[in-house]
């Protein structure tokens, strides 16, 4: 029980960002939560935590077991609700938003279906590649996709998402194909328009003389946009070679409309997520919701139907 209080404390410490904050939520007194953070740091033998008098930082060390300690909780409270819940019927309004892209074609289809395991919940979907305040605009729940900002927001990863080199074999067999992520400047490349989100540019993993590093490049070519289902049709309809998400692409690389090209060169996968507001009882639809996503996410199948 003092190891969840510990780790309870460091999770709510963390995204609070302050121990007053984290002690009056649980209402304690802040030199409570002080020493279960010091009890943590003593038995993991790491420094999680920079504290000063104006503020708290997690180290490197600390942001990635903060990750892991959110999982773990959020993991126990599924298990407790699927226990405690028992006959318990899901009910009430489920608020949920998503990318754009990702929303039309990942999390709407699967809203219906849902709902119809679960007909006392009603829903609402917002679609936005905008970055949603959860709390401040009421949502229960987020789909992100990507690396995540730090902030108070508890997150579980439900599916791996690699971005990829991609074209169609017949514009392959025109050009040729690249071996080295060099060779992209020449070829026509489809790619993000300036004023839109994707400003580090195409991520690569490189062999270099310390080891493999990942680098970014901003491949150029006769077409751009800021929409990225053009970018999309524009690569099926063979017009160059496009940097795209392994949730657009990977049911057209299994049925050989689109080939992937410089794979041994892939960046390292980032996450696709749900996130939700933190909550000491996180109402049973939501944990129904994400439940259904991640069981729908973890299958390999799913991402390789049309």
């Amino acid at each position: 029980m003092d190891k969840l209080k510990q780790l309870e404390s460091f999770v709510s410490v963390a995204t609070r960002g302050s121990l007053t904050a984290a002690a009056k939520a649980e209402g304690v007194a802040p030199a409570i939560m002080g020493r279960r953070l010091d009890a943590l740091e003593e038995r993991l033998g790491v420094k999680l935590l920079v504290r000063t008098t104006r503020r708290i930082t997690l180290t490197h060390e600390g942001s990635a077991f903060l990750e892991d300690c959110q999982r773990l909780l959020a993991d126990l409270a599924n298990a407790e609700a699927s226990v405690s819940a028992g006959g318990v019927k899901a009910s009430g309004h489920l608020r949920i938003t998503a990318p754009a892209g990702f929303g039309r074609r990942h999390v709407a289809p699967l809203v219906p279906q849902f709902r119809a395991l679960h007909q006392d919940v009603t829903i609402s979907l917002n679609l936005s590649d905008r970055v949603v305040d959860l709390a401040g605009e009421g949502f229960d729940c987020a789909v992100r996709v990507g690396d995540l900002p730090d902030s108070s927001l508890v997150s579980v990863r439900m599916a791996d998402n690699r971005r990829l080199c991609v074209a169609t074999p017949g514009y392959l067999e025109e050009h040729g194909t690249p071996r080295h992520p060099n060779e992209l400047v020449k070829h026509d490349c489809l790619t993000l328009s300036s004023d839109a989100s994707q400003t580090r540019g195409w991520a690569f993993r490189v062999p270099t003389a310390s080891g493999d590093e990942v680098v970014y490049l901003k491949p150029g070519g006769p077409l751009d946009c800021s929409d990225g289902q053009v970018l999309h049709d524009w690569c099926l309809a063979g017009f160059g070679i496009a940097w795209r998400s392994t949730w657009e692409v990977e049911s057209e690389i299994g049925a050989g409309r689109l080939i992937e090209v410089l794979a041994e060169f892939a960046a390292p996968a980032n996450g696709i997520y749900a996130v939700f507001p933190q909550r000491k009882h996180l109402p049973l639809r939501v944990r129904l919701w994400i439940d259904f996503l991640k069981h729908h996410y973890s299958q390999a199948a799913y991402w390789n139907t049309p």
